[in-house]
């Protein structure tokens, strides 16, 4: 099975229409903000660093770009084709590799695995985007392209992001107008509740080693100036 054409169509309308400039979509915020962070809770679960590094729904690439300059191989993947245009457009040097990938597909994920082997995988924010019935099948991908040895970190918004996403877009001016966009090509974060991630990767056969609360730093501010985040839950699993 695969993603919906109208999920996959409205990932790529939406990033045909982003800007190439750093910062400029609502969740692209800095390396040193982002995955710097969560690079320093993952590492210490890392068992193979020779292991390829998979950046999961890498987007424009910031992320993979940052990682691929402390790991030897790192692969970014989306399934949008106009958001792996701005990554290599980003990445003129080819410091990481990039490859349109359907993470809800099988035969997608098994011929990346045949490809790489076992990788440590990096997944920021793109289980609570997906369509619910598209969740463990994700997930499943994960856990094909860790294989044996390596290692998966999941950072998810939590419940309580819910409530502040939809308080920013009801807003007497309308959403901030980073968000806009995510609404309006009606990409609009949907929750995950915070017991159903574990669940996940206990269904696709992955033990969670370690697990932790942090805020989900966004690229957008309040009118008066406060960098808004979201709460969110990380997630460190592998075969155990």
């Amino acid at each position: 099975m695969s993603v919906t054409s109208r999920y996959r169509d409205a990932w790529d309308g939406f990033w045909r229409e982003a800007p190439d400039e750093a910062g400029a979509v609502f969740w692209d915020a800095e390396p040193a903000r982002t995955s710097a962070v969560h690079l320093a809770l993952f590492e210490p679960h890392l068992t193979a660093l020779d292991l390829p590094m998979v950046d999961l729904g890498c987007g424009n690439g910031t992320q993979t770009r940052y990682l691929a300059d402390r790991f030897a191989r790192v692969v970014g993947t989306d399934l949008s084709a106009a958001a792996l245009d701005h990554a290599r457009r980003a990445d003129p040097g080819g410091r990481a590799d990039y490859r349109l990938l359907d993470a809800t597909d099988k035969a997608d994920a098994d011929a990346l695995r045949a490809d790489l082997g076992d990788a440590n995988v990096y997944v920021r924010g793109v289980l609570h985007q997906c369509e619910p019935e598209d969740r463990q099948r994700l997930v499943e991908t994960v856990a094909t392209l860790v294989g044996e040895r390596g290692r998966a970190f999941l950072v998810e918004l939590s419940e309580a992001a819910k409530p502040v996403l939809m308080g920013l877009a009801g807003g007497p001016a309308g959403p901030p107008a980073k968000l806009a966009p995510v609404f309006r090509h009606g990409i609009a974060p949907a929750e995950v509740s915070d017991a159903a991630v574990p669940e996940y990767l206990r269904a696709a056969g992955l033990t969670v080693l370690a697990e932790g609360e942090l805020p989900l730093v966004t690229t957008e501010h309040t009118p008066d100036g406060t960098r808004i985040e979201l709460p969110s839950r990380w997630y460190v699993a592998g075969r155990g």
